[in-house]
């Protein structure tokens, strides 16, 4: 072969490009080089999602525990200076009417059971916006005839035309009980009264005697603040929301709002000082029922489990129901509060209104505090 048809050779090979296995070769690297690109980039954006949705959860949880302590600490303000009031049924035909009778409490826990279901949590405090002092009855209050469409009390210190207050006797019982009543014209002074006639604003006072007990409200009874009316608000669990329940203090129509989603139970304690220490040695559901018990009521313990948004596709996170280590003391009763080691704990379920197993593909997480009721402690 000459040299002119070898070179025409060569520059022919050299033009000839890649054969189809070198191309299919390229293929399958490449291929592999996007399957794993695009590999990471899921794992990396699943990250991302759980890390974004764990804040969103951990930041509506923070939000959710404030708003019921920041509520927590105004409970009972204008109703606890006299702890022997405490627990007193307040009736009017207004109350009646609108979700029943109130009791004069700070707060108020409804269990939801053994079970672990949301507990419901009730405050209520004197909306008056200046100072809520109480005043002393200081001549006897009839049902009839003379002075039996006013008060006589010591003082008439922040006392307004239109507020709403509530008698209390000097010892309550079943039949003599709390009234609610507008006060009906400008408190008078000097020899300072309180008058209560028909005229008030809603007509609170509307067959007022009739809830008046049999021998009226004697000296010695007293007479509490709440301006505007009661603030009363229940926080409460349903379909992963929490919810606030308000009624309005003039009208009493109640309004419920949604606070915050992804809130999936709720679970709370009262503290009780059951050896008149000063200090909390007993939490417990059980609502007292007398005077002597809810003096006892100095905290709460309240524990709140929000869930993140994500939906972990891949597999299960969450396999069991979320453990509450409560410590070992002070001794932990009702609810299904069980020993676990040398804590007690209450296992909190997380499946509430869900009849499937997607629960299990969300992350969950717990926020508890204890809040002193400082207004009871200080009979504010």
């Amino acid at each position: 072969m000459c040299a002119t048809t070898r070179r025409r050779d060569a520059h022919r090979r050299r033009q000839a490009g890649v054969s189809l296995i070198e191309l299919m070769v390229a293929l399958v690297i490449g291929l592999l080089a996007v399957l794993v690109i695009t590999q990471v980039l899921l794992v990396f954006e699943g990250n991302k999602r759980t890390t974004t949705s764990g804040s969103d959860a951990q930041l509506t949880g923070t939000l959710a525990l404030h708003t019921i302590q920041r509520e927590v600490q105004m409970a009972g303000y204008g109703l606890s200076t006299n702890p022997a009031g405490l627990g007193c049924t307040i009736r009017a035909a207004l109350y009646a009417a609108n979700g029943g009778n109130r009791v004069l409490a700070p707060v108020q826990i409804t269990d939801g059971g053994t079970t672990g279901l949301p507990d419901t949590l009730r405050i209520q405090y004197s909306s008056k916006a200046s100072f809520s002092v109480p005043t002393r009855v200081t001549g006897d209050h009839p049902l009839s005839g003379a002075g039996s469409t006013e008060f006589t009390v010591g003082n008439v210190v922040g006392v307004d035309n239109q507020d709403l207050m509530v008698a209390v006797p000097a010892t309550w019982s079943a039949t003599d009980t709390c009234v609610a009543f507008r006060v009906n014209g400008t408190p008078s002074t000097p020899g300072a009264s309180i008058a209560h006639a028909t005229g008030d604003t809603n007509n609170w006072n509307t067959n007022l005697l009739t809830f008046f007990p049999t021998a009226g409200y004697a000296t010695g009874s007293y007479l509490l603040n709440l301006g505007a009316g009661l603030v009363d608000r229940t926080y409460s669990i349903s379909g992963g929301r929490l919810l606030v329940r308000d009624y309005d203090p003039l009208t009493l129509a109640a309004v419920t709002e949604e606070l915050f989603p992804q809130v999936v139970n709720f679970q709370a304690f009262y503290g009780k000082d059951t050896d008149g220490n000063g200090s909390v040695d007993r939490y417990d559901t059980t609502t007292p029922t007398t005077a002597a018990g809810w003096a006892q009521v100095i905290a709460l313990r309240i524990a709140v489990v929000v869930r993140s948004d994500q939906y972990e596709r891949e597999s299960e996170v969450t396999t069991a129901a979320l453990r509450w280590d409560l410590g070992a003391t002070p001794t932990v009763s009702g609810s299904g509060v069980a020993a676990c080691g040398s804590s007690q704990c209450l296992d909190i379920p997380l499946n509430v209104g869900i009849t499937d197993t997607s629960w299990k593909r969300y992350r969950y997480k717990l926020y508890d505090t204890v809040i002193p009721l400082r207004n009871v402690l200080w009979r504010t």
